[in-house]
């Protein structure tokens, strides 16, 4: 605690605004948003590689946090102060930070697929910036965020080799998938048989049941999808620059809009059970993964041009 008291001593009203924006390059929404986009647009498996990063560290650091179960840092001090702003987005238990393994998948990623040495080293920079930025609001201690650190990192160095290869071994994509759906699925069974102890905080217990089922439901859409264009769809990235900006514009609305507009029509088919969050992942990433990509020969007949 001694850092996070000697950072909290450095808090300025101005120098708080920068890390609130720099803390928000390991939110979900910046990782989705990249995450498709490069799917979409760019590279497939370069695609496939930045999902399965994100997806694979998320289970992990879910695991971990609901096996250590180690509370936040105002709760283990309740003398120590956060920056009220981050309160929102700190859920769950401490131990591991999210934010930083997610960093690790947006700005680590990018960072081994750039070629430009200066951009790959704004991006470490950057996510360096955001593990740093999870203690300075008061939200993580270092314990939390050198273990993402860490697993962020062989995640990236460790899946990225493969990737590089599948399209001379597309059976490697449906067995990184399969593993990945089991050990999402060994998750959720952890989070629902386990007996935990007395003291668990029942809300958090909740938020790691809902984070398995949404992994699982994630997962399992990947999965399907991946199947599915392989065998039948075989989208092509290239297009216009006019085409590109409506794939990624309109996909990415059209994708949070599935997102949001199933959460309340299946939370009351499932009567509010965990269920539902799995069914509503699975669908957005069918989604995103499936159903928007036939899209794209239509769109790039609609604007034609060289190709981006």
């Amino acid at each position: 605690m001694q850092l996070l008291y000697w950072l909290e001593g450095l808090r300025r009203p101005w120098l708080d605004q920068v890390m609130l924006i720099i803390t928000q390059f390991g939110g979900e929404i910046i990782f989705m948003a990249l995450a498709i986009a490069l799917f979409w647009c760019i590279d497939k498996h370069k695609g496939y590689f930045m999902l399965t990063v994100g997806f694979v560290g998320t289970i992990v650091n879910q695991f971990l946090k609901i096996a250590f179960r180690i509370s936040r840092p105002w709760v283990q001090d309740p003398e120590f102060t956060i920056v009220e702003a981050a309160r929102a987005d700190a859920t769950g238990y401490s131990f591991p930070s999210g934010h930083t393994q997610n960093a690790a998948t947006t700005l680590g990623c990018s960072a081994r697929m750039v070629k430009s040495r200066a951009a790959k080293i704004a991006l470490w920079v950057l996510y360096a910036l955001v593990a740093l930025s999870r203690m300075y609001l008061g939200v993580h201690t270092p314990l939390d965020v050198g273990v993402s650190l860490v697993l962020g990192l062989v995640l990236v160095f460790a899946l990225y080799p493969l990737f590089n290869h599948l399209d001379a071994h597309p059976n490697r994509m449906y067995a990184l998938l399969g593993g990945m759906l089991a050990l999402s699925v060994a998750y959720l069974l952890y989070t629902e048989l386990r007996v935990f102890p007395a003291d668990v905080e029942v809300e958090n217990l909740l938020h790691a049941r809902e984070n398995a089922y949404k992994l699982t439901g994630a997962v399992a859409g990947m999965l399907l999808a991946y199947w599915v264009d392989a065998r039948y769809i075989h989208f092509a990235v290239k297009a216009s620059w006019p085409a590109q900006i409506v794939k990624c514009v309109a996909g990415l609305a059209l994708t949070m809009a599935v997102r949001s507009l199933l959460k309340a029509p299946l939370n009351a088919l499932f009567d509010g059970a965990c269920a539902a969050h799995g069914v509503r992942y699975f669908a957005t990433v069918v989604f995103a993964a499936m159903l928007w990509p036939m899209t794209f020969p239509w769109i790039r007949k609609i604007l034609p041009g060289k190709k981006a």
